[in-house]
């Protein structure tokens, strides 16, 4: 972890909260770096823990995953990820997806990760806010004056999802966008410079395949592109292409 105290730190410290982290720890190599996925907006732990936890922990990875706190910034929803992953018994491989991707670029200027994993990443929200007016209008305007935003299956799912299970999913999101995810400043450049990979898919509603390309060429790469898939890569009908190509790239960068 980084010594820097920044001044909003020592005047304004962020307040203690109980976290919420799920776990999947049981027969993983204790060898290996543990993994903490970041869920984006609306979404808990409780998303990775469906599919992508259990999977990072069959291939031995210890997997954790934290659930944002109720009503935080962005400063934080950064803090509660630094002080995770600094508790944790290894140097840690952050991984996360939507908005949550944002608060991994800048933990990554904080803590010096292991390697990182940008997936379907919100990283600019001016773009990600005019998709959203084109592709579901009446549910995204209420949350421009503070309200709740709605997503709809399509902007999340492909079609082959079934109606039932992309409505249960839908019914457990609780989104409520703050301004900052428009006006915020870019990321800080990562401490220690780890291996960053970027992960979505061309056919993803919430973010533009130019800022797929933008957020890879930040970090010195191109996108893995998983076409036919929704923004939900992690809870998608094909969830397994995604994390298993995510764990086969941590394992050829970091020699395991």
């Amino acid at each position: 972890m980084t010594g820097v105290l920044r001044f909003d730190d020592w005047t304004n410290p962020v307040p203690p909260v109980e976290r919420e982290v799920v776990s999947m720890t049981e027969e993983t190599d204790a060898k290996l770096p543990p993994l903490l996925f970041v869920p984006g907006l609306g979404h808990g732990a409780w998303a990775f823990a469906e599919h992508w936890l259990p999977a990072t922990a069959a291939r031995g990875f210890p997997a954790y995953a934290l659930t944002p706190r109720p009503g935080g910034d962005l400063r934080a929803h950064v803090h509660d990820v630094v002080q995770v992953a600094a508790s944790l018994p290894r140097q840690t491989v952050l991984v996360g997806h939507g908005t949550g991707a944002l608060v991994v670029a800048y933990a990554m200027g904080r803590y010096p990760a292991r390697a990182a994993v940008l997936a379907a990443p919100v990283m600019d929200g001016r773009p990600t806010l005019w998709a959203a007016l084109r592709t579901n209008p009446f549910g995204t305007l209420p949350a421009i004056f503070g309200g709740r935003l709605r997503l709809n299956r399509k902007q999340l799912f492909s079609p082959g999802l079934p109606d039932e299970r992309a409505r249960e999913i839908l019914d457990r999101l609780d989104a409520r966008p703050r301004r900052e995810l428009v006006t915020h400043k870019p990321a800080p450049d990562p401490a220690g410079d780890p291996p960053v990979l970027v992960v979505g898919s061309p056919d993803d509603r919430v973010v533009p395949r130019k800022s797929l390309d933008r957020t890879a060429t930040r970090y010195g790469g191109a996108p893995l592109l998983f076409p036919g898939m929704g923004h939900d890569l992690l809870l998608d009908v094909a969830w397994a292409e995604p994390i298993e190509a995510i764990l086969d790239w941590l394992t050829k960068e970091l020699g395991n």
